[in-house]
């Protein structure tokens, strides 16, 4: 027997996790015209910053990622997490992954042993270089069932405007899958699902990276033909280390690969292309760090996601630049050699 009602906390309330609560709410009244009879959908979003929430509340909009852009009146928002997650039938992740764990620690206490828990980080954790699913998974010592992703050519701003997009959502739980499918499914929003989790997040973590490498390029003057090259190859690279890590080849492929990857390193709306491409016009890698507003995932990970491959023989030059670039002084001109690189000789950099 279905519930009555389905409690959806969503955590971080940056631009995505503002964009899927305000999705999860669409699609619940969009569901509730299609069938009356069906359960009602209670969504709230967690934000550290007062203001933000008081926005949410009281104005139905976050002004700090998307003023003027009106949510949904029935989102409501909060500042205390543990009353957010009390409860909760689903709780989403929306907060940067190398923070995760700590969060994940100190929420625990507050969450249902039944809850489900949905990432929609894309990410590898510095140090023990382990996927968004596998930390989840191990600090709160939950089955695979209970866990999932959600991925895919998914830029937020647009999303915010809802304008047509797709997602896929992995869980190795079948059953799991298809009940989140149905609740973040709305008229612009439309999820697929996939039981593939490893190859799903893969596609999700490189393409911050290689959109890192794109943005060089674009900063630096170069056009399509260096931009499709490096597409093309960063596809075929994050394909390696999938495939290498257990997952089914076709899912990079699918949206959560070629699809993420094409929409990452071609959208101005990008976060890790846009932090890219002001390396390619000469500011420093602090510059640009303390001009950005948001989290270029790859920037921290890239490192991480580096070690990975490494340590299962997987060849990742356009990888191994970025980490160079990023993280041991190398200057963009150096990096786009490697970016164009046929292989590397593994050198250890601390990853």
């Amino acid at each position: 027997m279905e519930p009555d009602n389905v409690r959806i906390a969503v955590l971080g309330a940056g631009s995505w996790g503002t964009v899927f609560a305000n999705v999860i709410a669409d699609a619940a009244d969009l569901a509730r015209e299609e069938d009356p009879a069906r359960p009602s959908v209670d969504v709230v979003l967690w934000g550290r910053r007062s203001s933000v929430v008081d926005a949410v509340n009281d104005k139905h909009e976050n002004p700090d990622y998307f003023p003027g852009l009106a949510l949904n009146p029935r989102l409501r928002a909060t500042t205390d997490a543990s009353g957010a997650v009390a409860g909760a039938d689903v709780v989403v992740l929306a907060v940067p992954s190398q923070s995760l764990r700590d969060n994940l620690a100190a929420w625990k206490p507050h969450l249902r042993e039944d809850t489900v828990v949905v990432s929609l980080m894309k990410g590898v954790e510095l140090g023990t270089r382990m996927r968004v699913s596998e930390i989840i998974s191990e600090v709160l010592e939950c089955s695979s069932e209970r866990v999932a992703v959600v991925s895919g050519p998914n830029l937020a701003r647009e999303i915010a405007e809802r304008q047509p997009a797709t997602a896929v959502v992995a869980c190795p739980h079948e059953v799991t899958a298809v009940r989140l499918q149905k609740l973040f499914k709305s008229t612009y929003f439309r999820p697929y699902t996939s039981t593939d989790l490893v190859g799903v997040e893969v596609g999700g973590a490189m393409k911050n990276v290689i959109a890192l490498a794109v943005g060089v390029a674009e900063g630096m003057g170069f056009k399509d033909n260096t931009k499709a090259s490096l597409i093309t190859r960063g596809l075929a690279e994050t394909t390696r280390l999938a495939v290498a890590l257990g997952a089914d080849e076709h899912t990079l492929s699918g949206l959560a690969g070629m699809g993420d990857l094409v929409a990452t390193c071609s959208s101005p709306l990008s976060r890790n292309r846009t932090f890219g491409e002001k390396l390619g016009t000469g500011m420093t890698l602090d510059e640009v760090v303390a001009q950005t507003k948001q989290t270029a995932e790859g920037v921290k990970s890239s490192e991480s996601v580096l070690g990975l491959g490494w340590a299962h023989g997987v060849d990742m030059p356009i990888t191994e630049s970025v980490v160079k670039m990023m993280h041991h002084d190398l200057s963009p001109a150096e990096a786009l050699v490697g970016f164009m690189s046929r292989s590397t000789k593994p050198e250890r950099y601390g990853v």
